[in-house]
């Protein structure tokens, strides 16, 4: 079995970092068979276009010898870079090495070294390393070994016949951390690679594609044809990439250009780069010596865990309650059970009531609140599947707003989660620059007050 994605075809080109031609080959029976997601493609691929390069092919194949063999002679037959991930630990079905090898006519060697690594990491463990782990402790006789921090299999890197061969261990835990830390550094050495990002990302929230990209335009449009714009919507947000492909535009003026798109953006602006919502949220929380405590129930926990996601979270984040049954809202939250009984458990009222109660009970500047139906049952015929309550409680006062979703449960949890942030994000803008605060003008936007 082969799963192909292929973008390019034709020759080899001569190496540059625009025109090397990559090639990953994704090995296991488990991606073929869906039961694990092919995450290396989507990681290799994004890493290697923020560096001015591009992904040709990615295929996927079995741990069979034969089907390594063959594809290898021909991603190596035709491309500069070789990646291949997966087949290189100490059971009888990882070949990769070994076959490889064979093909490139080297032998492996014995490396001590990576005999006392693994031996190390097991002793951490306190486990005792089994004798099929040396396997792993052989390397190209013509080759380099590159260190895995995270497991026992270390990677490979060969330079032959003026190309390139990378072998990473699967797991994405130890292959990202090797990727971003040895192989991109070593591909930018020879040019392969550029040596930072060969683009500038503005990131949106509130706003859609199409809206974004009409209020841009004029901006765009000035530029000329030497500007490259590339648009890449996700669960309520919008990333935006200015570049250059040709070179017919400074990176200084790329700069500027971006720079004039932010100011126009205003609010709907997150930042740039690749901070996602919650860290652009939390750096405004620290900023501003500010604690932030959440409520939630249709999203189970999600909203917290967005934040407990970056280091240093215990200095702004006070906490979080997942409150899904009403007795879990009156004993934790203090929502009082009247309101439950007259408005129901999704409504504005109890929104505002989890966000004031939670901020209250953990002693918290800001509470935010998340109840809804996310399907896909549930719902009402005022409260469909999809419809989801936000609050927000400040030290001004505390409003609620509501969200009609749609898709399925998975996309409706993280769109909540990120209209959450945004609001969050978009009132500590407010209130670092003297704005008025959700109450006021400055808010008017789908935000209502507690009093319905």
């Amino acid at each position: 079995m082969v799963s192909s994605h292929d973008t390019s075809c034709g020759s080899n080109p001569a190496r540059s970092v625009s025109t090397a031609r990559y090639e990953l080959i994704t090995l296991g029976d488990e991606l073929l068979l869906g039961l694990t997601a092919n995450s290396h493609l989507t990681f290799i691929g994004a890493s290697l276009g923020s560096r001015g390069a591009a992904l040709t092919r990615n295929v996927t194949i079995t741990d069979e010898a034969a089907a390594i063999a063959a594809q290898f002679r021909e991603s190596w037959a035709r491309s500069d870079v070789v990646i291949t991930t997966g087949g290189l630990g100490p059971t009888c079905d990882d070949r990769t090495r070994e076959v490889v090898a064979e093909v490139l006519g080297q032998e492996l060697v014995f490396e001590e070294s990576i005999r006392v690594a693994i031996e190390a990491r097991f002793s951490r463990l306190g486990r005792k390393m089994t004798d099929n782990n040396l396997k792993q402790a052989y390397r190209f006789s013509r080759g380099e070994v590159l260190d895995n921090a995270n497991g026992t299999a270390p990677g490979l890197w060969v330079e032959q016949d003026g190309k390139v061969l990378v072998m990473l261990p699967g797991p994405p835990n130890e292959l990202q951390p090797m990727w971003t830390e040895q192989v991109m550094p070593k591909l930018a050495a020879l040019g392969l690679l550029a040596a930072k990002e060969a683009y500038v990302q503005l990131r949106t929230a509130g706003i859609g594609e199409s809206a974004l990209e009409m209020r841009l335009q004029p901006l765009l449009a000035a530029a000329g044809p030497a500007l490259g714009v590339a648009f890449c919507a996700h669960q309520g947000q919008v990333d935006m990439r200015l570049s250059a492909p040709s070179g017919g535009l400074s990176e200084a003026a790329i700069g500027e250009l971006a720079e004039k798109c932010a100011a126009l953006l205003g609010d709907d602006f997150v930042g740039y780069g690749h901070d996602s919502l919650a860290k652009v949220t939390a750096d405004l929380l620290r900023a501003g010596e500010h604690t932030l405590a959440v409520a939630e129930t249709a999203t189970g926990g999600l909203l917290a865990n967005s934040f407990t996601d970056i280091a240093g979270a215990s200095k702004f984040f006070a906490g979080g309650c997942v409150c899904y049954s009403n007795e879990s809202k009156m004993q934790f939250l203090d929502v009082p059970e009247d309101l439950l009984m007259q408005h129901g458990a999704v409504s504005a009222e109890s929104a505002v009531a989890m966000a004031a109660g939670v901020a209250e009970r953990l002693g918290a500047d800001y509470g935010l609140a998340i109840t809804g139906f996310a399907g896909p049952c549930g719902g009402t015929r005022e409260n469909p599947v999809g419809t989801i309550f936000l609050a927000l409680y400040t030290p001004e006062g505390v409003w609620s707003r509501r969200l009609n979703q749609s898709g399925p449960r998975a996309a409706v949890k993280q769109r909540a989660v990120n209209g959450a942030l945004d609001w969050l994000r978009r009132e500590l803008v407010r209130a670092r620059r003297g704005s008025r605060t959700c109450g006021g003008s400055a808010c008017t936007d789908a935000a209502s007050s507690a009093g319905g």
